[in-house]
């Protein structure tokens, strides 16, 4: 049996976690049977999200500003589309993307990106090889900087197919506690129109907010809604979100500074007592983690309902075990994807039960499926 290899010794037996929901019980590792990683497609760039097909096919879109078709035996074909307003600066540029659910008979696909004024979400139409925008845009005004820094724009349906779009604060301290900009924020829009749906907490498109970096949204079978969160020097976080809730992110300090103080708590208990604390911290050092996937299906064995999170900067996979309740109890890391891949982005569970995860190291980047032999 293969077994996880700790990792700063399981964050130090996940002294960092939460244990909300998991009766008290100290947080543990899990051993599961060693995994299988496949190379499907080879020769991306920043490959940021996977989207799949029908048919079988994927779709990839491509920081530089390119969307690539993805077969089932690995060719790729560029994808004929009107990219020229893709801003490609920094962390932003194209990023994520949505396969409408209708997609068999649509043949819609939204995606999100940087332009030179705003991030913005579009919606196209695929025919063959060549997409057609035909609602442009679906949503405009998310903040961005010049920079590209924290754009954020990682998107997911929920379990009644509204759209979850994840914002980054754009490196301003007022964003994310400012309910008039849509940075630092979860947002639910109807994936036709854009528009805020019933039942959002502040009657606009506001789900949540205080975030900092949103990179990944995952939703759970049950429907509740997970976050993967950039910290600054300190403290990734994993959130489990709650309609209308303050993640506490404020390095303006309720207004006392200017600038952008990353010496604020990730989550602020003092300045926001009802702020909504992760269920999980990294601590130090960072690991950058990115998109988010659960799996699902007794393919997986143990692993059944784990919650895979992708590391940029760490270069690897943490699995998280999430009780009921929506606590962490327990964090492992493959060894299958500890460092031997890179700097790891996308996560999503494909129609085959399997999870592809992209790599993002800028020059002939990967698409791997990983399978429980």
């Amino acid at each position: 049996m293969r077994r996880f290899v700790g990792f700063a010794a399981v964050l130090a037996a996940c002294a960092a976690c939460s244990t909300e929901g998991s009766g008290g019980s100290a947080p543990s590792t899990t051993t599961p049977e060693g995994l299988k990683v496949e190379v499907v497609a080879t020769g991306l760039s920043h490959p940021w999200d996977v989207g799949f097909l029908p048919d079988g096919r994927m779709l990839v879109p491509q920081r530089p500003g390119r969307i690539a078709l993805v077969s089932a035996d690995g060719s790729v074909t560029d994808v004929e589309a009107d990219l020229g307003d893709v801003e490609a600066r920094g962390e932003g540029g194209l990023m994520s993307l949505v396969v409408h659910p209708d997609f068999a008979t649509s043949h819609r696909f939204t995606t999100c990106f940087n332009t030179s004024s705003d991030v913005r979400l579009v919606t196209w139409e695929l025919a063959g090889a060549k997409a057609t925008r035909v609602k442009d845009p679906l949503l405009s005004g998310l903040p961005t900087a010049s920079s590209g820094r924290h754009s954020g724009c990682r998107m997911a349906l929920d379990r009644d197919g509204n759209l979850l779009i994840g914002t980054g604060d754009t490196a301003r301290g007022d964003v994310a506690q400012d309910r008039s900009s849509l940075g630092g924020k979860v947002l639910r829009v109807d994936l036709a129109t854009g528009e805020g749906v019933a039942g959002n907490p502040f009657g606009d498109r506001i789900y949540t907010y205080g975030h900092r970096n949103v990179q990944g949204v995952a939703v759970r079978q049950d429907g509740m809604v997970f976050t993967a969160e950039h910290g600054p020097s300190v403290d990734d976080e994993v959130n489990a979100l709650k309609a209308g809730g303050n993640y506490g992110w404020d390095p303006s300090q309720g207004g006392a500074v200017s600038g952008y103080d990353e010496d604020v708590p990730m989550t602020d208990l003092t300045r926001f007592p009802d702020a909504v604390p992760a269920v999980w911290s990294s601590g130090r050092p960072t690991e950058a983690i990115c998109d988010a996937a659960f799996l699902v299906g007794e393919q997986w064995g143990s692993l059944n309902g784990v919650l895979a999170v992708t590391a940029l900067k760490g270069a690897k996979v943490l699995f998280f075990t999430i009780t009921q309740e929506g606590g962490v109890h327990s964090v492992a890391i493959p060894p299958e994807l500890d460092g031997a891949h890179g700097r790891l982005r996308g996560a999503e569970l494909g129609p085959d039960g399997s999870l592809y995860v992209t790599t993002s190291n800028g020059t002939d980047d990967k698409i791997l499926r990983i399978t429980n032999p």
